[in-house]
């Protein structure tokens, strides 16, 4: 009899083998299986499910690998039980296999697909002959037994090569998205969630409806899975009716409709070539060819034109059908990536396909009730799927699987139909997607605006706290806002009726943006701070002496480094400096005679509590506009990172001998973004900038008086002396014209031509022509005396 693959390029990929483990902490054996044991155990089985012998298969694996754990997916996120310093290579060792190349991909639930994809191509190619991926999570066991005494070691120490492809979060979670609460899941899917109920005009009650119908077939899938975490059958209702213990998390998502990642599962499947197939006498009834693939990303979060959709994973599904030569109506079984209702209804949505299409929309019972394994759900989707298309030859199952916030979609078509490698096209889709228009941001948001979608968080002490995504009515830029705690009357707007389209008032602060009903309310929330110096503060010291001021920052054990408190601190006495028309000349220095300011605070920033940074900037000073009255540093000691940054910030600096400059912030794995990337180049050379930003070299007081980056040199210990001696020379002359003559250098500081600078207009020197310190200059000149300043 003729095989029906008889006539396929020998490198065609094949999948021939999957597995799947799990336990669950009340099985009567369970075995407190670490991650790299549940994934071993799938591979496993994977390699048993070729039909071939286990061990001559692991023999010819060239290729590994491992899809991420939860516990290695965040940046210094720990691990309570420990970890393999190379799971990819703990899972091959377990089962035999000596690759030569090992794989640790990146975070995302696209990342099982997206490998089967990747590694059918490259063996397609003829660059490798069997991969086996696999993942898998142990989060139940960690989380059960991490403060246990007897609890169990997973440290593993197995050295060798690893392609580690780092984290990949780029572009799925911003500094100012962090700042505005969204870290979580349940939080950003609820902002496309209710984007899209209120685009289909449907009410909360009805919405919620729908929910628990697209969910509860997935229960009855789940109820029949032997590794599902939560195999119990839910009606529609039940799914969310708010219980106890169905608390709302984040609205509209109660518990159950949310993803379950408290599961202890693995999952493997093996992919090789057609001639590496035959040669190990893996039966052809075993084979499943991938028909159809596709793999792409959405723009970000807030480059989105429409937040109640997901147009790139639509497209990578269309796609994946497009490639397999197949309608969605010769689809036999699907699994969409199912973390959130809204995972699923944006495929199904683009798709056609209704929450009741008989063929169902999963085969595992869904990321709520078969369980969330971190990154790894989809492998055990792809399992499923192999597993079905043997049992019916001929038909084609669907896997779509989801990464981050809507983020990213992979996609694979699968039939036991013997078919050559097909190439997609995903990378031409992805340059038209990227060259979508994208609404404007406003990091700083303020003034009216309307809502485009919102939720509110649920803590479990009763803490709430409303998200908002809006437009601003003045030129329609979008925002990210957040509510306080206790605005119980905007969290009433977010949490009856329909709040998209409401009318709603911003304001920017240096923690974020935040919403209210109205501008009166704002200022009842958050009282306008006049700008007035107070006679005492925690962190800095001032002293006022006729019209100078002298700031000290007064943390001298901690080398007079900033926290997010003492930068308010600060930003608060330069407001009232400013506004002040008795204050002509400000000294910033620092208490002690070691350092001026080592910068950023590292160990409070490390300590996990909450970090801001004022609207005008480190200290006060490296973002604030409109500086017209100078500002001096006396350079005490080091001035190191923000330090040197606060230097730089400053109209003139004065160092004694002991004074040392660094943008230092690379040595610690961070950069000078609070101006010195941007100060020092425009201050001396740009190759000079660029090797002391990329080095962090020190510079010495006398070599920073070379390069311009202080004005005067004094003996140690007489920074203070000498910026008071250059502050008197400054107050000589009229405190008006040191104003003017500032607001006009800076109004023409990004003007290139000298000619255009000079015939700028300026309204700062015709209010200077007719002020009183003009003409008590000139008269004084004429009277032969001195000059009595009036600062207008």
């Amino acid at each position: 009899m003729t095989s029906l693959a008889s006539g396929l390029d020998p490198n065609t990929p094949v999948l021939v083998g999957v597995g799947q483990s799990s336990e669950r902490l009340d099985d009567p054996d369970y075995r407190r299986m670490s991650a790299v044991e549940l994934a071993a155990a799938a591979a496993r089985e994977a390699l048993a499910d070729t039909g071939a012998d286990p061990a001559t298969v692991a023999s010819v694996i060239d290729t590994v690998a491992g899809v991420r754990q939860f516990e290695i997916s965040t940046p210094g996120v720990p691990a309570p039980l420990g970890k393999s310093d190379n799971y990819p290579r703990s899972v091959a060792r377990r089962v035999g296999a000596e690759p030569a190349r090992a794989v640790l991909e990146v975070v995302g639930g696209q990342s099982p697909q997206h490998l089967v994809n990747e590694f059918a191509a490259t063996i397609a190619r003829g660059a490798a002959q069997a991969v086996l991926v696999f993942g898998s999570e142990a989060i139940s066991t960690t989380q059960a037994l991490a403060g246990a005494e007897d609890r169990p070691d997973f440290t593993e120490q197995v050295g060798g090569e690893l392609e580690d492809r780092g984290w990949g979060l780029e572009g799925l979670m911003t500094m100012h998205q962090v700042s505005h609460g969204l870290t979580d899941a349940p939080s950003q899917y609820a902002l496309f969630e209710n984007a899209r109920r209120a685009r289909l005009g449907l009410s909360r009650e009805e919405y919620a409806t729908g929910m628990g119908e697209l969910f509860a077939p997935f229960t009855e899938v789940a109820a029949e899975n032997p590794h599902a975490s939560a195999p119990v059958r839910r009606s529609a209702a039940e799914l969310v009716t708010v219980t106890e213990a169905n608390r709302v998390i984040s609205d509209p998502y109660p518990r159950y409709v949310v993803a379950r990642d408290k599961v202890n599962q693995g999952a493997a499947v093996l992919v090789m070539s057609v001639s590496t197939a035959r040669r190990l006498g893996v039966p052809e009834e075993k084979w499943v060819f991938l028909h159809g693939h596709a793999d792409l990303r959405e723009r970000d979060l807030m480059e989105r034109a429409d937040l109640s959709r997901s147009p790139a994973a639509v497209m990578a599904a269309r796609h994946a059908l497009e490639v397999a030569g197949i309608g969605v109506e010769e689809v036999a079984a699907f699994d969409f990536y199912s973390c959130f209702p809204i995972a699923v209804s944006n495929v199904a949505d683009g798709l056609g396909l209704d929450a009741d299409d008989p063929r169902g929309l999963t085969l595992t019972g869904g990321l709520p009730f078969f369980g969330g394994a971190g990154n790894n759900y989809s492998m055990h989707a792809v399992a499923e799927t192999v597993q079905r298309a043997r049992t019916a030859p001929g038909t084609f199952g669907l896997v779509g699987a989801n990464g981050g916030s809507l983020s990213k979609y992979s996609v694979g078509v699968y039939s036991t139909t013997p078919t050559e490698w097909r190439s997609d096209h995903s990378a031409a889709l992805q340059a038209e997607i990227d060259a979508w228009d994208a609404p404007v941001e406003a990091r700083r948001a303020d003034g009216w605006a309307t809502v485009e979608t919102w939720t509110v968080k649920y803590g479990r002490g009763g803490k709430r706290t409303g998200v908002v995504i809006g437009r601003l009515e003045a030129d329609d830029r979008r925002f990210i806002a957040t509510t306080r705690t206790d605005d119980e009357e905007t969290l009433k707007l977010l949490s009856t009726g329909e709040p998209v389209g409401r009318r709603i008032y911003v304001r920017s602060f240096g923690f974020g943006n935040r919403v209210t009903t109205d501008e009166e309310r704002m200022d009842a929330l958050f009282p306008r701070r006049e700008p007035v110096l107070r006679d005492d503060y925690e962190f800095v010291t001032v002293r006022r002496d006729g019209h100078l001021l002298e700031v000290t920052i007064n943390r001298p054990d901690q080398r007079n480094s900033l926290t997010p408190q003492a930068n308010d601190e600060l930003d608060e006495v330069f407001d009232a400096y400013f506004a002040d028309p008795e204050l002509w000349v400000a000294i910033l220095t620092g208490a002690g005679d070691k350092s001026f300011c080592a910068g950023n605070d590292l160990k409070y920033s490390a300590s996990g509590k909450p970090m801001w940074v004022p609207k005008n900037g480190f200290a006060g000073l490296t973002s604030r506009r409109n500086m017209t009255k100078p500002v001096i540093a006396a350079v005490n000691g080091f001035a190191m990172g923000g330090g040197c940054e606060i230097s730089l910030a400053c109209h003139l600096t004065v160092a004694d001998e002991t004074a040392r400059f660094a943008l230092s912030e690379v040595r610690v794995g961070l950069a000078a973004g609070a101006g010195g990337l941007v100060r020092l180049p425009r201050t001396v050379s740009r190759k000079l900038a660029t090797e002391l930003i990329l080095t962090g070299r020190q510079v010495t007081a006398d070599e920073a008086l070379s390069l311009g980056l202080v004005n005067r040199v004094v003996p140690a210990g007489t920074a203070m002396e000498g910026a008071r001696a250059l502050a008197a020379e400054i107050m000589e002359g009229s405190p008006t014209s040191v104003r003017v003559s500032l607001q006009v250098m800076a109004e023409t500081e990004g003007i290139p031509d000298a000619v255009d600078a000079v015939e700028h207009p300026s309204s700062a020197l015709d209010d200077l022509m007719v002020s009183q310190d003009a003409i008590e200059g000139l008269t004084a000149f004429a009277q032969k005396r001195r000059p009595r300043w009036k600062n207008r």
